[in-house]
């Protein structure tokens, strides 16, 4: 009795986990291409969240996930700080915001060209960030994505500017994205002149001013002629060597 009573657990508990992996399959076959790679940035950015919540480690984080000029080997961090976030609120936000923004950046620039932009948006918004905290004296660390999701918001809104947009807690209040993508810059360029301390502004204006310009100039001077941009700086790099 007891051996059977054994076997009916272990069949019970197969086909909970056989069950478990056929949702989670299902669920992500139902999601967009853009929403895979959403999905792959907030597992990167999760991971890194909870690297924050070992105490050992706090010293190597600090160094190599906050950025800011005043710390030693400031430019790796300008990379890796866009994928770090101390605050679970500050990251649920963030990768809220790139969920609902990801179908419609990749199906416009494609998977590689997406992520492509996300990366270098998060060093343009550092590197940002970085030149008005020397300007101003203010050494503080900075961390997150939000450089980042302002260059795909930026992107979007400006080649998509009568979508409506809408505030999650509030469905009943509508605004073209156009509209909402001038306020926020307006926003962050009223918190740098006065200086707010809440918000990195300069690295918010920062990526906002990269997507823009990447929307109008990157295509074609930056990402369809990468190959030789590729060759041009392997050249320059052989030479050397």
């Amino acid at each position: 009795m007891g051996s059977r009573s054994s076997l009916f657990k272990s069949y019970g508990s197969e086909y909970k986990r056989s069950e478990i992996r056929r949702q989670i399959n299902a669920w992500w076959n139902q999601q967009s291409e853009g929403q895979k790679v959403a999905v792959a940035i907030f597992g990167i950015n999760l991971c890194v969240f909870l690297l924050w919540r070992i105490p050992s480690l706090y010293p190597f984080m600090t160094q190599y996930f906050c950025a800011s000029p005043a710390l030693k080997g400031s430019c790796l961090p300008m990379f890796l700080s866009t994928f770090s976030h101390y605050s679970f609120f500050h990251l649920a936000i963030n990768m809220y915001v790139l969920y609902s923004f990801s179908s419609g950046a990749v199906a416009f620039y494609g998977k590689e060209q997406f992520v492509a932009m996300y990366c270098s948006a998060g060093v343009i918004s550092s590197f940002a960030s970085y030149v008005f905290k020397v300007a101003s004296g203010r050494f503080v660390t900075s961390l997150g994505a939000s450089g980042a999701l302002m260059a795909i918001l930026s992107s979007m809104c400006f080649q998509f500017p009568d979508t409506p947009l809408q505030i999650v807690f509030l469905p009943f209040f509508t605004f073209s994205a156009g509209n909402a993508i001038k306020a926020v810059m307006a926003l962050d360029l009223v918190g740098l002149v006065a200086k707010w301390r809440l918000f990195d502004h300069a690295a918010h204006l920062g990526g906002a001013i990269y997507g823009l310009l990447y929307l109008i100039y990157g295509q074609d001077y930056i990402w369809n002629k990468r190959e030789f941009i590729f060759t041009w700086y392997h050249n320059i790099r052989d030479r050397k060597e």
